[in-house]
């Protein structure tokens, strides 16, 4: 239960992306309902909000340069939409067959592969995806004892000790390398797919488990051919950051600052160092920015040094659009890329059969990404030469007759959280010593528990209202 204090109190979130924003909103709505006397200032550096979320809306085209979508398991978006007012413009995706490229030739991914839904086997057995020697292999999940309790380990040596390793390269990393653009030799289990972890545990066979709980392997667009899991707002994702700053009350937000230093008050305040040689004093603070932002923060201190330690993969997105003659009639909604295919790109999305609306009909919308962990040089090409690289890589699969009508190029840098073996103990570490040394700031956001929409959003709703309990 929160004591109303007369004393004003002012809390600074650093960070615009979508768990600044989150954490700011949920803050205000909570204070008004409440009549708590609070100040919010949301500090960004950037001179927009939204951080990797951003929409284009160019001639007819609906372009995300960041994420497309989120997959909301449980509602966080959704309840914050509804808080927002804006619940009526989410859209959900549609589904199709999605296919694995290996060497140069596309094969579809069998319904349902890793469901544990039994009537969808004869799909798994009839693939030409994998060797009858792999089938075999990944049928020893059915035998092979648990892992050790408690143990983190790589993604990579958790899914082949359970399926073989064909399963992995044609399958399983190329899946993830478009959700994490990581490594899976590196990646930890415990902190990307801690609910499959469980299942091996209480089950032994995770295909016995995904089955008993009804759980999906990934969740995918291939999951159901039949119904897509995706969500976004009918004009794109930045909708959902364009209504949280119009919620915001007038002079919350200052754009094109930075936040050069955490400093101790005299009074137990915290003082905010700004670049343009003012401070901010706060009774608390929310750094919701990328790890290595926030380690800059307490340079002078010598703390929170394990996040430097941290990494993440730069990456870019690259959306094509052609006339609907100068591709072939392939039925797929998306396609992805193992290692062992002479491809740059890690995956492409037909963005129009997805999204309906985000083109008009007489035109295909293709979304492409390059850059992951191990292979980030071609981010640094030319526009021209990014798009010519992406253009060769669909000619192989897909055939494209001439020139894209458009052509739009998004470099993200050191942008992907790698959660990699240990992230959990580390953030927990990270955490406790920031609670020693400054108690009233808090850490949140994609570097640290969880990089999707919906996670971010959980963490800044949480963080307002734990920020609110220890001040008032």
């Amino acid at each position: 239960m929160m004591l109303v204090t007369q004393k004003r109190r002012k809390v600074v979130v650093i960070g615009g992306g979508i768990t600044g924003l989150t954490a700011a909103f949920y803050m205000q709505k909570q204070a008004s309902k409440n009549e708590l006397p609070l100040d919010i200032v949301l500090v960004e550096s950037s001179l927009r909000l939204g951080g990797k979320i951003q929409t284009l809306r160019k001639d007819g085209f609906i372009i995300e340069r960041g994420p497309e979508s989120f997959f909301d398991r449980e509602n966080y978006v959704n309840a914050l939409a509804k808080d927002l007012g804006i619940e009526q413009k989410i859209m959900t995706s549609n589904a199709g067959p999605t296919y694995v490229a290996v060497g140069s030739q596309l094969y579809p991914i069998p319904s349902h592969l890793l469901s544990g839904e039994t009537p969808h086997i004869s799909s798994f057995i009839t693939s030409g995806l994998f060797s009858l020697s792999g089938k075999v292999r990944a049928a020893g999940d059915f035998f092979i004892p648990r892992s050790a309790r408690d143990d983190d380990q790589p993604l990579g040596a958790f899914f082949r000790r359970r399926f073989g390793a064909e399963i992995v390269e044609n399958l399983v990393e190329p899946l993830l390398a478009g959700t994490f653009a990581g490594d899976i030799e590196q990646l930890s289990m415990s902190s990307t797919f801690p609910q499959l972890y469980n299942l091996e545990q209480k089950y032994r066979s995770l295909l016995l488990g995904m089955k008993k709980a009804g759980t999906n392997f990934l969740s995918n667009d291939f999951i159901d051919e039949n119904k897509g899991i995706f969500q976004t707002f009918s004009n794109g994702l930045e909708t959902l950051i364009e209504s949280i700053e119009e919620s915001l009350l007038p002079g919350t937000v200052m754009k094109g600052v930075k936040v050069e230093e955490i400093e101790h008050g005299k009074d137990g305040s915290v003082h905010v160092m700004l670049n343009n040689f003012s401070h901010i004093k706060a009774d608390a603070v929310i750094i919701a920015t990328p790890f290595n932002m926030a380690e800059k923060m307490f340079s002078k201190h010598d703390l929170l040094n394990e996040l430097g330690t941290m990494k993440a993969a730069t990456i870019a997105t690259v959306t094509m659009a052609f006339k609907k003659e100068q591709l072939g009639d392939l039925d797929a909604l998306s396609f992805y890329v193992s290692r062992n295919s002479d491809f740059s790109i890690t995956s492409c999305t037909w963005m129009n059969r997805k999204w309906p609306g985000t083109s008009s009909d007489d035109y295909v919308l293709l979304r492409s990404y390059i850059g992951r962990v191990g292979d980030e040089a071609i981010v640094a090409l030319s526009d021209t030469e990014i798009e010519k690289t992406v253009l060769q890589d669909l000619n192989k699969t897909i055939g494209i007759d001439g020139e894209p009508i458009t052509t739009v190029v998004t470099r993200w840098k050191n942008a992907m959280p790698q959660y990699t073996v240990g992230h959990e103990a580390k953030v927990q570490r990270i955490k406790q010593e920031l609670q020693e040394h400054f108690p009233t700031v808090k850490l949140a956001g994609s570097s640290f528990e969880g990089i999707s929409i919906p996670e971010c959003v959980q963490q800044g709703k949480h963080v307002a209202k734990e920020v609110l309990r220890d001040i008032f």
